[in-house]
C-alpha cells in the first residue's frame, strides 16, 4: 500500500471519533494572532513526499459528442436549449474524440493524478441499467488505459451535475427518494467496470451546487425553482445516495480494489464584520450552511449543523437512527473543491449573514482540519477563471493558482493540516455551466473554432508544470536572508519630503510677567496688564524650540544624515532671487548649522515634485508663463540653485537638484527642461563652488520595480524593460548615459508615429550629459508587467503593457516586494557601471495609529538586506541608505514617530533600524564586531561652540530675570502708592 493510501486508511479509522462541535469556530481567533506581517511571507518550501499532484476535467464540460454512438440526453443537454441561455456543450472542447491530445497536455504537467467524472447518460442513456452502452463504457476504459499507461492514476467522478434526462423526467430527478437505489445500482456497474484501475472515487461532486441552484434557484440544470424547500429535501437525498454507495462499496469491492471515495464538497470562506464573537459565530453559521450541510452529518454525527436546525426548523428534513449511523463516517478522505465555481458566483448574501467573503484557501483548510477531528484532506478542485477572450497569456490565473497552491502549502508546514492532494481545475476550456464560454478555466487554451478543437498550452500550464517539478516552492540561495555588513563609511539615513518651519524664535515667546509666589506653592503668577518689554537681541539657532525638536528626532534615529526639501517657492515667492525670503533662509541655514552639531550630515533637495503642488514660484505660473513648459524656468532654477549654494553651502555637502522628477504625469516637454534645469545648477555648483565647498550634486528619480510577469517568458521581458526605459532611462540616459532620451524609447514612440519626444540640440546634450556625482533613487515596490491584455488589471495603452500583482505579496497598500530593491539596483549596476548609488528614499505606508508598527519593522529589514545582498553579492556600488520617513506629522502613514496630541511617539520601526545602523547592517553571530575610526565633526568650527548655548541661555535667563524684577519693583511701588 502506498504512504498515501496509508495516511487515508489511517484517517478514515479516526474520522468522527472525537470531533468536537463548532471547534472550527477558534480559527479566525487563531489566525487574527498569528505575527504579522511575518506570518502573510512567502513560503519557501516543499510538499510531502507523496504529495498527490492533479488536474481535473468534467465531463460535461469537455466531452463534448452529446449524442454520438448512443449517449443519451442530459439535463444539461436540455437545460441549454431552454430560455436565454446561448450557448451549449454539445461540442465543448470535444475530448470525446480528443484523448491522445488530453493525454499528451496531462503527460507534459507532470501530475500524478487525473480527475474526470464519467458522462451517466454515456453510460446508460436512459439513466438505468437496462439501456447500458457499450461505446460510452468503451470510451472511458480507453481513457483510463491510456492514463495508467502515462502512469497517471485516475480520480473518477460518478455524478458531476449532468443526470440523465430521463431520471429528470420520468422520476423528478433527485427530488425522489428513488434515486437512492438508482444511483446505487449505477455505481455498482461503475466499480464492476472500471473499479480495478481506479484507486480514488467521488461519488457526487458539489452537492451544495446540485440541491440550492439545480432545484432552488435554477441557476443551473435542471433549473428547478419556486420551491424553496425543495434544496434540502434533495440534499438529504443526495447525502443518503452517496452513504448507500459508499456502504456498497466498503462491502463488496474495497477487500479486492483497495480504493477510497469521498463526496466531494464545495466552499466559499468568510471573514467576520466585526471582532465580537457574534460575528465569528456568523461566519460559523455561514460555513454550516453551504460547506457543513453536507461535511457534519459524513464527519461528525451523521446529522445537520445546530445551526441550520435552528434556523431552518420543519424546513430540513431529519434523519432517523438507523439513517444516521449510515450516513456517518462514509468518507475515506475529505474531498474539498475551492475556487471560482462557487466562491464569489453562487453564494448570495442570505448565505454570508452580514460577513464578509474572502478566498483564504489556508484557513478554510485549518476549519475543515479542526471541525471534522484532522481528516486527510484532498483538494479535488481549485483554481481561478480568466475571461473568455483571453487566450496562451493568463496572468491572472497564473497568480491565483500560485496563491492558493501557496496557502495549501503554508496549511501544512505552518499549520499541522493534513493535506494529501492538490488539483487544478482544470485540465482545458470548456463550457462553464451557467457561465458558459464566458470565461476560461483551462490550464490549456482551447480554440473552439478549429476542426480539430487545437489545445495549446498557456503560461498558467507551465508555472503549474515547474511547481509540480520542484514540488512546491523550494528555498533558493536568494530567498535566504543575508549576513554581512556595510562599508565603515556607508551612509545611513532619514528623509521627509519637508521639514517644520518656525519663522519666528518661540523661546522665551511669552511676553508676560509673572510673580513666584514663594511663600506659599511655589507657582508663578502671571500679573494681568503688564508686558515685558522685547529684548534686543539679534534670534539664535537655538532659540527655535522646533529646530531643537527636529533635531534631537532625528539625532535619537542614529542616523548619519537627514535628507530634506527647500521650498522653493516659499524662499524666493516673487521668483527674483535678489529678494528672497530671509528669514526663511536663515532657518534653513539654522537647520542645517544644528544638524552637523549633531553629527547628522544634512542632504538637501532644492525642488521636490509633488503632484498636488508644483512648488514652483507663484510668477512662474502667472498670466504668459508656462511653469516647466517655459524654457526660461531652467535658467531660474539655477539662480535659485546658486543662491541655495551660497548661503547653505557651507553647511551642505550633499545635494539633490530634482527631486522624483519622473513621475507619469510630468509631460515630455516638461521633462526636457527639468532636465536643462537640473544640468544648469549642477554646472554652476561644479564651475562656482566645488573648489570651495566640496560637495556633491545629483538628482533622486523613483524607481520602482518591473518585473517580467512571466519571467520565463521572453515575451514579457521586453515589455518590462520598455517600461524602466519610459520610467527611469527617461531621466537616466540623457544624464548617466548618452546625454539622449533611451533608443529603446525613441525607437517605440517613433513605432507610435508620435513627434512628442523633444530632441536635444548638440548644445543641450552637451550641457545635460554627464551632470552627476552619485545616482540616487527612490524605490517603495514592484509591480508585474505583461503584454497579455486582462480588462481587470490596469492597461497601459501607449506602452501596450498590463501592469499587475502577484496575489501571495504583502499589500500594504502598494506591495511589499524586497528583492525588487536589489533588481532596481543591479539595473542601474549594469546600465552605468561603477557610479555611486544612494537609496535616497524607501518606505512602507502603514496605518498611523500603529505605534508597534511590525509591517514597516519587516520592510526595513528585508529591504536592507536585500540592499545588503545588492552590495556584497552583485557588487553594486552601494553608498548609503535612507529610511522613508522620519515622521507622521509629515509624511502621513510612512514614519518612523508616530504623533499623538502633539506629542511624538517613537515606533518599534525606529527602534529596529536604529539596531540595524548600529550594527551596520546584519553581522554574522558570533563574528568579531567591525572596527570602524571615529566620525570627525562635520561642521567647520562646531568643535569650539559645543559648550556656548548654555552660556547664551544663561545669558538669557539673566536678562530676563532683571527685566522680571524691574518690572515687579515698579508695580509693587504703585500699588503702594495708589493705597495712600
Amino acid at each position: 500500500m502506498t504512504r498515501w493510501l496509508m495516511l487515508l486508511a489511517c484517517a478514515a479509522l479516526s474520522a468522527s471519533a472525537s470531533a468536537k462541535p463548532n471547534a472550527g469556530l477558534k480559527t479566525w481567533t487563531r489566525f487574527n494572532k498569528l505575527p504579522y506581517p511575518g506570518d502573510k511571507a512567502f513560503l519557501y518550501d516543499t510538499f510531502p513526499p507523496g504529495f498527490m499532484w492533479a488536474v481535473g476535467t468534467a465531463a460535461y464540460q469537455v466531452e463534448g459528442a452529446f449524442d454520438k454512438d448512443g449517449k443519451g440526453l442530459s439535463i444539461w443537454d436540455t437545460f441549454t436549449r431552454g430560455g436565454n441561455r446561448m450557448a451549449t456543450g454539445d461540442v465543448g472542447s470535444d475530448s470525446y474524440h480528443n484523448i491522445p491530445a488530453d493525454i499528451r497536455a496531462i503527460r507534459q504537467l507532470g501530475v500524478s493524478h487525473y480527475r474526470f467524472s464519467l458522462s451517466w447518460s454515456r453510460i446508460f442513456p436512459n439513466g438505468t441499467r437496462g439501456s447500458y452502452n457499450e461505446a460510452g463504457v468503451h470510451y472511458y476504459r480507453t481513457l483510463i488505459r491510456r492514463l495508467k499507461e502515462a502512469r497517471v492514476e485516475p480520480v473518477v467522478t460518478l455524478y458531476h451535475w449532468d443526470l440523465p434526462e430521463n431520471l429528470q423526467q420520468s422520476l423528478g430527478g433527485w427530488s425522489n427518494p428513488d434515486m437512492v437505489d438508482i444511483f446505487r445500482d449505477y455505481a455498482d456497474f461503475c466499480f464492476q467496470a472500471f473499479g480495478d484501475d481506479v484507486k480514488l472515487w467521488i461519488t457526487i461532486d458539489n452537492p451544495f451546487v446540485v440541491a440550492r441552484h439545480g432545484y432552488g434557484t435554477g441557476v443551473v440544470a435542471p433549473g428547478i425553482k419556486n420551491d424553496p424547500d425543495l434544496p434540502f429535501r434533495v440534499g438529504h437525498i443526495l447525502l443518503k445516495a452517496h452513504a448507500a454507495v459508499w456502504h456498497l462499496y466498503d462491502r463488496h469491492y474495497r477487500p479486492r480494489q483497495h480504493g477510497r471515495m469521498s463526496m466531494a464538497l464545495a466552499s466559499h470562506w468568510v471573514r467576520p464584520s466585526h471582532t465580537r464573537l457574534e460575528s465569528l459565530r456568523r461566519c460559523q453559521c455561514s460555513l454550516d450552511h453551504v460547506l457543513g450541510w453536507f461535511a457534519r452529518p459524513l464527519f461528525t454525527d451523521g446529522d445537520y449543523p445546530p445551526c441550520m436546525k435552528a434556523r431552518l426548523g420543519q424546513r430540513l428534513p431529519s434523519f432517523s437512527e438507523e439513517e444516521r449511523a449510515l450516513v456517518r463516517g462514509t468518507a475515506d478522505f475529505f474531498a474539498l473543491s475551492h475556487g471560482a465555481a462557487l466562491s464569489f458566483q453562487l453564494i448570495n448574501d442570505s448565505l454570508k449573514f452580514g460577513q464578509q467573503e474572502d478566498l483564504d484557501l489556508r484557513m478554510l483548510l485549518y476549519w475543515v482540519s479542526a471541525e471534522y477531528d484532522k481528516p486527510a484532506i484532498f483538494v479535488v478542485q481549485s483554481g481561478w477563471y480568466v475571461l473568455g477572450g483571453t487566450k496562451t497569456k493568463d496572468p491572472k490565473h497564473m497568480y491565483y493558482l500560485k496563491r492558493f497552491i501557496a496557502e495549501a502549502l503554508k496549511s501544512i508546514v505552518m499549520d499541522g493540516v493534513n493535506v494529501i492532494g492538490y488539483t487544478a481545475w482544470s485540465l482545458i476550456d470548456g463550457f462553464e455551466w451557467h457561465r458558459e464560454y464566458g470565461i476560461r478555466r483551462g490550464l490549456y487554451y482551447v480554440d473552439f473554432n478549429t476542426p480539430d478543437v487545437k489545445r495549446e498550452p498557456k503560461t498558467s500550464a507551465t508555472f503549474y508544470r515547474n511547481v509540480i517539478q520542484r514540488n512546491g516552492f523550494p528555498e533558493l540561495p536568494e530567498n535566504r536572508p543575508a549576513q554581512g555588513v556595510f562599508p565603515c563609511d556607508f551612509v545611513w539615513g532619514v528623509s521627509a519630503n519637508s521639514i517644520q518651519v518656525e519663522t519666528t524664535p518661540s523661546q522665551f515667546a511669552d511676553p508676560s510677567v509673572y510673580v513666584w509666589n514663594i511663600s506659599n506653592n511655589g507657582e508663578l503668577i502671571r500679573l494681568d496688564g503688564l508686558i515685558a518689554p522685547p529684548m534686543r537681541q539679534h534670534p539664535r539657532c537655538a532659540d527655535y524650540v522646533s529646530i531643537r525638536q527636529q533635531v534631537n528626532e532625528i539625532h535619537a534615529v542614529g542616523v548619519t544624515h537627514f535628507h530634506f526639501s527647500l521650498n522653493w517657492s516659499a524662499l524666493v515667492p516673487s521668483g527674483d532671487v535678489t529678494r528672497p525670503n530671509r528669514t526663511l533662509l536663515a532657518y534653513y541655514r539654522c537647520f542645517s548649522r544644528q544638524l552637523l552639531r549633531a553629527n547628522v550630515t544634512p542632504v538637501v533637495t532644492l525642488w521636490h515634485h509633488t503632484r498636488q503642488h508644483s512648488s514652483l514660484p507663484t510668477t512662474l505660473h502667472a498670466t504668459g508663463c508656462n511653469g516647466w513648459l517655459d524654457r526660461e524656468t531652467p535658467e531660474l532654477f539655477a539662480d535659485y540653485a546658486r543662491l541655495c549654494f551660497r548661503e547653505l553651502g557651507v553647511y551642505v555637502k550633499m545635494w539633490i537638484t530634482l527631486n522624483e522628477p519622473n513621475d507619469e504625469m510630468v509631460s515630455y516637454q516638461e521633462a526636457h527642461q527639468m532636465l536643462r534645469a537640473h544640468a544648469l545648477a549642477w554646472r554652476a555648483y561644479d564651475r562656482n563652488f566645488r573648489p570651495t565647498q566640496g560637495g556633491q550634486v545629483s538628482l533622486a528619480l523613483h524607481m520602482d520595480w518591473m518585473e517580467p510577469a512571466f519571467s520565463f517568458s521572453r515575451e514579457d521581458v521586453e515589455p518590462a524593460k520598455r517600461v524602466l526605459d519610459f520610467r527611469v532611462g527617461w531621466f537616466a540616459e540623457p544624464i548617466f548615459g548618452s546625454g539622449d532620451y533611451p533608443l529603446g524609447m525613441r525607437s517605440w514612440l517613433r513605432q507610435l508615429n508620435s513627434l512628442e519626444l523633444p530632441v536635444f540640440n548638440e548644445e543641450d546634450k552637451q550641457l545635460v550629459r554627464g551632470t552627476y556625482d552619485f545616482f540616487a533613487i527612490s524605490h517603495f515596490s514592484t509591480k508585474l508587467v505583461t503584454h497579455a491584455k486582462e480588462d481587470s488589471y490596469t492597461y497601459t495603452s501607449m506602452l501596450e503593457v498590463q501592469h499587475m500583482i502577484d496575489t501571495t505579496w504583502i499589500m500594504s497598500p502598494r506591495p511589499v516586494v524586497p528583492w525588487g530593491l536589489r533588481k532596481a539596483l543591479n539595473w542601474v549596476k549594469e546600465r552605468y557601471p561603477d557610479v555611486s548609488v544612494y537609496v535616497m528614499a524607501n518606505g512602507v505606508q502603514e496605518d498611523p495609529a500603529r505605534f508597534k508598527d511590525s509591517l514597516r519593522v519587516y520592510y526595513l529589514y528585508n529591504y536592507i538586506n536585500e540592499a545588503l545582498k545588492a552590495f556584497t553579492l552583485d557588487g553594486v556600488n552601494l553608498k548609503g541608505y535612507f529610511a522613508y520617513a522620519l515622521s507622521d506629522q509629515r509624511d502621513p502613514g510612512f514614519g518612523l514617530y508616530g504623533h499623538v496630541h502633539d506629542e511624538m511617539v517613537v515606533k518599534a520601526s525606529l527602534s529596529n533600524y536604529r539596531n540595524i545602523i548600529q550594527h551596520n547592517g546584519f553581522p554574522v553571530q558570533g563574528a568579531a564586531a567591525q572596527s570602524c575610526p571615529g566620525s570627525p565633526l562635520a561642521c567647520p568650527g562646531c568643535s569650539v561652540l559645543v559648550k556656548w548655548p548654555v552660556v547664551g541661555f544663561l545669558m538669557l535667563v539673566a536678562s530676563a530675570v532683571l527685566v522680571t524684577l524691574g518690572l515687579v519693583l515698579y508695580y509693587t511701588t504703585k500699588r503702594r502708592k495708589d493705597a495712600y
